[in-house]
Formats: C-alpha cells, sequence, structure tokens
C-alpha cells in the first residue's frame, strides 16, 4: 500500500509542476492501493499542485448524457459523470470549482478566484474543446496533461490541439441544442458541436501515433504513481509538435490510418 508520502516523493522525483496548471486522466486501478483510497490519492495529488499556487483539474465529463439525450447535458448538482471514482470523488468533494463545459466539464482544485477565471468561459464556448475552454487554456496558459496509468488515447487535450490548429475532418458541421442545470437551480440553453473524424469511428483511438513525435520533442517526462506508469505531458510543446506534422505531412491526415506516423513529418522542419 502507498502512503501519502510516497505519492508526493513520486511526483517530487518527476519535478511535476507546483505553480502551474495540470490536468489529470487517470486509471485507479494502475495506481494500486492507496491509504486513504481514491480519497487519499487525490488529497495527496491536490496538496502536491495547489499548495504553491497551482491548479489541478479533473474531468468530469457528461458527454453520455448528450449521446443518450437526457433532458440536461450537465446538471450542476450532480455528482453522476462519465468516468471513475477518482472524478466522482473530486466532485463530492465540495472544495473544488467546475466547469459549466455542457459535455466535458472538469473540476479544478486551487485558489478559488484563479480557478473561478480559468472555468469561467466554459460558460460560453461551443465546442468542448475550444481555445477559449480549460483544454484550450492548457496550450496557452503553459499548462500540462498528466496521464496516469493510461495513454495518450484518453488525452482529451489533443481534440483542443485539432481545435486550436483548425485541423480539417474532426468536428460535426451543425451544433446541437443542449439544457444546462447551473448550481442555482437555473436551466440554460445551449449549442454545442461535437466530434466527427469520417476516416474512424473514435479518432483518439489513433491519439498514440503521436507518442514517438513527442517524445523526439521533449513533450513527455515518465514516472510512476504508486504503481501506475506515468506521462507528464507539456500541453504547448504537444501542440507545436501536431502543427509541425500537419505542415511536414503534404496535406496528408496523419490521423487518417493506423500505420505509424513518418519521422520525416516530424524530424524536420520546413
Amino acid at each position: 500500500m502507498f502512503s501519502k508520502d510516497q505519492i508526493i516523493k513520486q511526483l517530487t522525483e518527476m519535478n511535476a509542476p507546483r505553480d502551474g496548471i495540470v490536468m489529470m486522466h487517470s486509471s485507479m486501478r494502475c495506481v494500486g492501493e492507496v491509504e486513504g483510497g481514491g480519497e487519499g490519492f487525490l488529497d495527496a495529488l491536490i496538496e502536491y499542485f495547489t499548495e504553491k499556487g497551482g491548479l489541478f483539474c479533473i474531468p468530469t465529463p457528461t458527454a453520455r448524457n448528450y449521446f443518450h439525450h437526457k433532458e440536461f447535458s450537465l446538471d450542476m448538482a450532480s455528482t453522476e459523470n462519465d468516468l471513475g471514482i477518482l472524478s466522482t470523488i473530486a466532485l463530492q468533494k465540495g472544495t473544488g470549482v467546475r466547469s459549466e463545459n455542457p459535455v466535458l466539464s472538469i473540476v479544478v482544485f486551487g485558489d478559488k478566484e484563479k480557478a473561478k477565471k480559468f472555468v469561467e468561459d466554459d460558460a460560453k464556448i461551443k465546442t468542448p474543446t475550444a481555445k477559449e475552454s480549460c483544454y484550450g487554456k492548457l496550450a496557452s496558459q503553459n499548462g500540462f496533461v498528466l496521464l496516469v496509468g493510461i495513454g495518450q488515447e484518453k488525452n482529451t487535450f489533443l481534440h483542443s490541439v485539432a481545435e486550436l490548429l483548425d485541423l480539417p475532418d474532426r468536428m460535426e458541421s451543425e451544433s446541437h441544442p443542449v439544457k444546462v442545470r447551473r448550481s442555482n437551480g437555473e436551466v440554460v440553453n445551449r449549442e454545442v458541436k461535437m466530434y466527427q473524424c469520417s476516416k474512424t469511428v473514435d479518432v483518439s483511438q489513433r491519439f498514440p501515433k503521436y507518442e514517438t513525435a513527442f517524445r523526439y520533442h521533449g513533450c513527455i517526462k515518465d514516472g510512476f504513481l504508486g504503481n501506475a506508469p506515468v506521462q507528464l505531458c507539456d500541453a504547448k510543446k504537444m501542440k507545436d509538435t501536431v502543427a509541425l506534422i500537419f505542415e511536414n505531412s503534404g496535406g496528408k491526415d496523419p490521423l487518417e490510418t493506423e500505420r505509424f506516423i513518418p519521422p520525416s513529418w516530424f524530424c524536420n522542419k520546413k
């Protein structure tokens, strides 16, 4: 069983930033047993990433409500979400600030005013990972993505990269109406446009193709949390690397097939 101090020691050894913005995607099962369970693990992460002024973000998506045509795509009073135990615990704690992203909301821990400022534009966006969204701000504010026990296929930020770079064949052509119920009970009508790629049902399953390029350009730092292998990913570097790949691809979509991305697309600058 891993103690809180051991988890913090592992983060320290990774030199994970403590004064910036970190978004975590994780598998608690891969982490293994931690003192205090999921809550103990989350407490250790919150302490490490926020005590020196940083913001720590946990995804709490509700896209399933959208796809199942539920009355509300997001109900801010509900702790139901599409992910596992850590996202539910993060919502139940009540100490974080939740964004009003209608399908990809997050909970942000840290200084309350900084957290509110970080999430405020999620109440206005029309695509889940727009430039103004929390995901988009990871690149513009030099944030990091922490992948714990999972791979790049779970790196939602890469959807934002597609939006930031205006990559072709990544979004639906039309928006759809959704409803959000705010914490005060107010119901707000919104519109959202979701991801779509004609080459594959789920383009995120091809995100791991980027990993070799990310490593070549120093985007990833490896470590462990508990038993789980960890990738600490620099958001801006990932965005710049994807931009380079598309610049060198001669108009070809690197995710069109399951074949590897040619090194010439990311090893050389035009």
